[in-house]
């Protein structure tokens, strides 16, 4: 029997989000925090309004490769976002139409040949043992497979030499060289929570009042110029990586920036703001992303954040 689409990406999503949560300690401790306040009964009523992965633009792999997996399943490309400094190119996808409340797809790219050339020497050696786009052998009707591969190595694992000195330049890079293409991170809609909780600015105060650490880049909240896309996250947790080992090593373990959890309030655009609130869907509130906004949660694993 044929397995549908809409099950295929449900099984995608739930493999996506059980390793992320087993990996990431906040996105559990946030929850339990939730029912503890009562805020929610179950993690079933939360809405992710986004997941997000990291990509290398060097050949088979990149925008270009990873696109295919959620388009194939409905998923349509939007808007194009380029963040000079970071040397990021990225798009996000919405979901497929009839199914309007699963997660919007970001997807970035570093854009490596803006590196330096010891940068580019460095991540080549790895990448360019890809010969051919991974995506194009994939059975994308395999839910397993997919969820396999995209948590299996695309290259060797790293030295930590090569992720320290890409570290240096891009921290983007030196994420991706090691984490490939984990998840990078959920998103929590807050406005969807229940009042007092519901606006980011309540939220935040919530995960203050409960220790989360938060990511300060550009102010704890950020704010589109529009002030319809409010933005929050936590600091990236930090793992224990096993690297290749060097200079006669088996291993080289170091500390370094996983993933994290991002927070979103959509405002009402102004010509719904008179519906009723029961009455609000995705469709009547600020949809998309914002370039400001996320050149700054970006930064939830840059060492300025995690202070390592």
């Amino acid at each position: 029997m044929t397995t549908s689409p809409t099950k295929t990406l449900d099984a995608v999503l739930a493999g996506l989000m059980r390793r992320y949560s087993e990996r990431v300690p906040d996105v559990q401790n946030i929850i339990r925090a939730m029912i503890d306040a009562r805020i929610i009964q179950s993690p079933e009523e939360i809405e992710n309004d986004h997941i997000a992965f990291r990509t290398m633009g060097v050949p088979n792999l990149g925008l270009a490769s990873f696109g295919k997996i959620f388009s194939h399943y409905g998923y349509e490309r939007r808007d194009e976002f380029n963040f000079i400094e970071k040397k990021l190119t990225a798009y996000w996808y919405s979901p497929p139409g009839d199914t309007p409340n699963l997660p919007r797809i970001f997807v970035s790219e570093l854009r490596v040949d803006e590196l330096s050339a010891e940068a580019r020497r460095i991540i080549h050696s790895y990448t360019d043992t890809v010969t051919s786009d991974p995506v194009d052998a994939l059975d994308l009707d395999n839910a397993d497979a997919v969820d396999r591969f995209l948590h299996q190595p695309l290259w060797r694992t790293p030295i930590l030499a090569d992720y320290r000195a890409l570290l240096a330049e891009s921290e983007y890079a030196a994420w991706v060289i090691y984490n490939r293409y984990y998840l990078n991170h959920f998103t929590i809609s807050v406005h969807n929570l229940k009042p007092g909780y519901n606006t980011i600015d309540e939220f935040v105060a919530f995960l203050e009042s409960r220790g989360f650490r938060l990511n300060s880049a550009g102010g704890t909240i950020k704010v589109s110029p529009d002030g319809g896309l409010r933005q929050a996250s936590t600091v990236a947790q930090m793992i224990d990586a096993e690297f290749a080992g060097s200079a006669g090593a088996t291993v080289d373990t170091f500390r370094i920036a996983g993933s994290y959890v991002e927070f979103a309030e959509r405002r009402v655009l102004p010509e719904f703001e008179n519906l009723p609130a029961h009455e609000i869907g995705r469709q009547h509130r600020r949809e998309g992303f914002e370039t400001g906004n996320a050149d700054k949660i970006f930064e939830s694993t840059f060492t300025t954040q995690t202070g390592n």
